[in-house]
């Protein structure tokens, strides 16, 4: 076959999607043959197929071509798309010098012309890595308003999911989401080209993630997998593809096939050579195993997360938690706090941290932690955030002693993580009904819900949180050495009562009462009764 039939068929097989032919067919001719359009087709193919080296070779070759050439406008579009590739695989300073250089070149163009729109999203994103969001936000305005003066799909839809991240990351979620609508809907109606649409995907998904807004995550999934799957020999965005479809199915229940999806994420990231997007797919994986009571398993996973550049965190203090690693939990958490100040990280974060925090000694205001979880909840509006913040409110008010006013608060998160098909979250909401109802006496409905979530979690596989219902079933041993006498005082301790009412209703002296509390707070190693109370409810004594 002649160079031009390789040529043809090369083209040919681009125009019907398929990657992997096409590369070969242009390989045949090799790159000094090819002109400054084939060689951009062929940057996109090695881009999807994951070649990065070639990929970046070929757009390298078009620049010279252009320079060579006298097509600034061109050569800006070229060096764009180096910067890019290089950005997103982890070389900031080479991409920084090709932004430089496209933003040098831009100036010896008259006029507004659309390669504006392409420089001002570098600017955006070069913004967004010092946390400038202010500049960062007008940079994407831009981006979009370039992209309709000129009819650019591509540009509409990346500076509007940019626009839309930006904006969720000052607090207004709800615009953010609208701007996040609008780029799909050009992704949808086929206007967006394959690299743009798959990052549109992914930065869509990635932030919805991150508030919670989980039937957004859900259905754009999908859509994306479905998008992966029509285009053979694809490996660019199906790493990202696999990471969401492994989060949507944990929050389903689906663990053993979450995990898969993981597994699968990263040896993708792999052929992709992006190691910090297979680190965070680690640290998803070790999510799943700590929920299965997969210890040494999940602390590999989140092992291997940071050595690829990821910080698995808050699940790595969480598993420190669950080992009795308590401090240096506590102490993780306490960082974690002072660093993520933004409220889509915090929102992330807070229903973590107050796990954790709330059951320690320490001088952390969990109530306050509480009602801002509450308020970004409200202020974002999704289902999952604020169904995270009514179990929150639910469990505070067991350990402020009200176990009345804990109800309906509980209540409201069973039913928003019901309707979010979320049935670990389900259990471990009815786990703290029944808590609630044996204080109020109602022994028989504390039963059923207790009997309820151990079945869930059974189901799940999920073993740590069978083990923690079986004890509130049917209690056994004390932990830490307690006595009976001991656990009677601290369950009412833990329910508010007085040294005099303690003293009165075990029919005791308020000296003997003391003497109690004394060895109480020595065996469990606290200072206050707030942390022996939140001990008690840690251990299920209540």
């Amino acid at each position: 076959m002649s160079a031009v039939d390789d040529l043809l068929q090369a083209r040919e097989m681009y125009e019907r999607g398929d990657w992997a032919g096409a590369f070969a067919a242009w390989s045949q001719v090799g790159l000094e043959r090819l002109d400054v359009a084939d060689l951009d087709r062929l940057a996109t193919a090695t881009h999807l197929l994951g070649h990065r080296d070639e990929c970046i070779a070929a757009l390298q070759h078009a620049y010279a071509l252009c320079g060579k050439a006298g097509d600034v406008a061109q050569a800006v579009r070229s060096a764009f798309r180096l910067a890019m590739v290089l950005m997103t695989g982890g070389d900031s300073t080479v991409a920084a010098g090709w932004t430089a250089r496209a933003e040098n070149l831009l100036e010896e163009i008259d006029g507004p012309v659309v390669e504006h729109g392409y420089v001002r999203f570098l600017q955006t994103m070069r913004h967004l890595g010092t946390g400038d969001l202010g500049q960062a936000a007008a940079c994407a305005q831009d981006v979009v308003a370039c992209g309709r003066r000129f009819d650019d799909a591509d540009l509409i839809a990346i500076g509007l999911s940019a626009h839309g991240r930006i904006a969720m990351y000052t607090g207004r979620v709800s615009e953010g989401l609208t701007l996040f609508d609008e780029a799909m809907a050009g992704v949808v109606a086929g206007e967006v080209s394959p690299i743009f649409a798959g990052h549109t995907y992914c930065v869509m998904i990635e932030g919805c993630q991150e508030v919670s807004d989980l039937g957004r995550a859900d259905q754009w999934t999908a859509a994306l997998t479905h998008w992966c799957e029509a285009q053979p020999n694809l490996i660019a965005f199906t790493g990202q593809a696999a990471v969401h479809r492994g989060q949507i199915l944990a929050l389903h229940g689906a663990y053993a096939e979450a995990i898969e999806e993981f597994d699968h994420a990263v040896r993708r990231y792999s052929e992709a050579g992006t190691p910090v997007a297979a680190g965070q797919a680690l640290a998803e994986r070790g999510d799943v195993l700590r929920l299965l009571g997969d210890l040494r398993g999940a602390e590999a996973s989140y092992a291997a997360s940071a050595d690829r550049g990821y910080e698995p965190q808050p699940g790595l203090a969480l598993l420190w938690a669950a080992q009795g690693r308590g401090s240096a939990a506590t102490a993780a958490v306490q960082r974690l706090l002072a660093e993520r100040l933004d409220p889509v990280a915090r929102s992330r974060l807070l229903p973590e941290a107050i796990s954790v925090v709330g059951s320690a000694d320490t001088s952390v205001d969990v109530a306050a932690l509480a009602d801002e979880l509450d308020a970004i909840a409200t202020n974002f509006g999704c289902t999952a955030l604020l169904a995270a913040a009514a179990h929150a409110r639910g469990r505070m008010q067991i350990a402020g002693s009200d176990p009345a006013g804990s109800l309906p608060y509980l209540r409201k998160a069973a039913g928003l993580w019901s309707a979010l098909d979320c049935p670990y979250e389900v259990a471990r909401v009815d786990t703290d009904t029944g808590v609630a109802l044996r204080l109020l006496g109602d022994a028989e409905s504390a039963t059923h819900a207790l009997t309820t979530a151990r079945a869930t979690f059974a189901r799940l596989g999920t073993q740590p949180r069978v083990v923690e219902v079986d004890r509130l079933l049917a209690p056994g041993a004390l932990p830490n050495g307690l006595t009976a006498r001991e656990a009677d005082v601290l369950r009412l301790v833990a329910r508010g009562q007085t040294n005099a009412a303690i003293a009165a209703e075990l029919v005791l002296s308020e000296k003997t009462v003391a003497r109690h509390l004394s060895n109480i707070f020595a065996k469990l190693d606290v200072t206050s009764r707030t942390a022996a109370a939140a001990f008690a409810f840690e251990h299920d004594l209540v």
